[in-house]
């Protein structure tokens, strides 16, 4: 049964998480981390020149297991779900989209807002201390490659109380005209090579409308059978795409900017999510892990945004010393990924301890105002340039500054998102308030 959190008013009913999503998240992330640590590899030539190499994304052997810890489109199904119950929540209680959009903004870019200060803060200081401009440059372009993802995930909540109304009246015309975009985007994206970033709003949408699916409950009717096929079904497309050279086998080719490999891979991991909940319940159940999400749960975008940025510094100083550095691949290398694993999770608990408190519930007092349209409007807007500049030209030093120009302003144009209450306007909204037991995790 769920809680009841005092108010002024009647008590308000507070869900029950549902500990599966909290594991597939912390899943995901955990997945993220190693596989960075086993990527980033920058290298020191005799010339005094640095280069950064993708190890494990420039040997072959790795391109199938990609394609099973390629866990990107997963995030978005889970995103899905957890979008679909809080705009649903938010309806029943009188909000609107521009409320909801402005309660994801302020929660995704107020750490990013930070991170980028530090970060600009941190490269110009050393390169005023006289650091070699291309040392700088490589930690700037590599701590900056996880913005892409707020990008997209943004662009796709940000859509989502449209496409939930679509998806209410029609789920798999939904579906299948997003699909349909994707494939006009790969199609065309050979004669227009800057029209595949378009994928970056269709591909994860389309990703996101399956999380919609799970949330109703339409995978779970189909049954373990169905379910199975699904899994079965999609990776044999997926691999006859590939053997016909339609795509490329390696899904970190296919990440940036994405195509219907994604798509695909996410079909997969959303029935296998449904096949497997059962398992994952009791396992979430356990005393020692559902420790653990309570913990991780909270800071998750934190340790998102920032393990990169760490990794890349603690990279780039390693190069000014003189340690030895192996080459990327070898058994030296493979030695020390462990220990480059801790130094990353060692940083990153100051870090927690400093900002992870931004990713608290963005409310506010009772007597807090929702903020006019206009001014989230704009909000989004600003935040978008310099994501957008950076996907498409790569980040640099000085796009660091103006990106934290604008994510600061942002924040301060979105405020505070007001508290709601049963009591506000949610006779006339038209969405029920989800009823225990929840399919997925309410939030802010």
């Amino acid at each position: 049964m769920p809680g009841f959190r005092s108010t002024d008013g009647p008590a308000v009913p507070v869900p029950e998480r549902d500990l599966v999503i909290d594991l597939t998240r912390f899943f995901c992330l955990a997945l993220v981390v190693i596989g960075h640590t086993l990527m980033v590899s920058p290298v020191l030539h005799p010339d005094g020149t640095v280069s950064s190499e993708n190890t494990l994304g420039n040997q072959r052997w790795f391109e199938p297991v990609v394609w099973v810890l390629q866990v990107m489109p997963l995030f978005f199904v889970a995103g899905g779900i957890t979008g679909l119950h809080s705009w649903r929540r938010l309806r029943g209680l009188g909000g609107n989209a521009f409320e909801f959009a402005q309660g994801r903004l302020l929660r995704l870019i107020r750490p990013a807002a930070v991170l980028l200060v530090v970060m600009f803060t941190g490269l110009w200081a050393a390169r005023l201390s006289g650091v070699d401009p291309q040392v700088i440059q490589l930690l700037a372009s590599g701590a900056g490659m996880p913005l892409w993802f707020l990008a997209a995930y943004l662009a796709a909540q940000l859509n989502l109380p449209w496409l939930a109304a679509l998806h209410a009246r029609a789920p798999w015309l939904t579906l299948a005209v997003l699909v349909s975009l994707v494939v006009a985007v790969d199609c065309l994206r050979g004669a227009l090579p800057q029209l595949a970033y378009a994928n970056m709003v269709f591909l994860w949408c389309a990703v996101q409308q399956l999380g919609f699916l799970l949330a109703d409950g339409t995978l779970r009717s189909l049954g373990p059978a169905g379910l199975l096929g699904l899994v079965a079904g999609s990776n044999l497309v997926l691999g006859l795409l590939v053997v016909l050279r339609l795509y490329s086998g390696n899904m970190l080719v296919n990440l940036n900017p994405p195509n219907l490999t994604l798509f695909l891979l996410a079909v997969s991991q959303a029935s296998a999510l449904q096949l497997l909940r059962p398992l994952l319940a009791r396992l979430a159940a356990l005393g020692p892990v559902q420790t653990l999400l309570a913990r991780a749960g909270r800071r998750s975008m934190t340790v998102y945004l920032w393990h990169l940025p760490l990794l890349a510094a603690m990279s780039g100083l390693l190069l000014l010393t003189d340690l030895p550095q192996p080459a990327g691949g070898t058994a030296a290398w493979w030695w020390t990924r462990p220990l480059a694993l801790l130094g990353v999770v060692i940083l990153l608990l100051p870090v927690l301890a400093l900002f992870g408190r931004l990713e608290e519930r963005p409310t506010a007092p009772g007597n807090a105002h929702a903020r006019p349209a206009a001014a989230v409007v704009t909000a989004a807007v600003v935040v978008f340039i310099p994501v957008a500049d950076a996907a498409l030209n790569g980040l640099t030093v000085g796009l660091l500054g103006g990106g934290a120009t604008c994510f600061v302003l942002a924040v301060l144009l979105l405020g505070r998102v007001p508290a709601r209450s049963p009591g506000g306007s949610a006779g006339g909204s038209g969405l029920p308030l989800p009823r225990p037991p929840l399919s997925a995790n309410v939030e802010p």
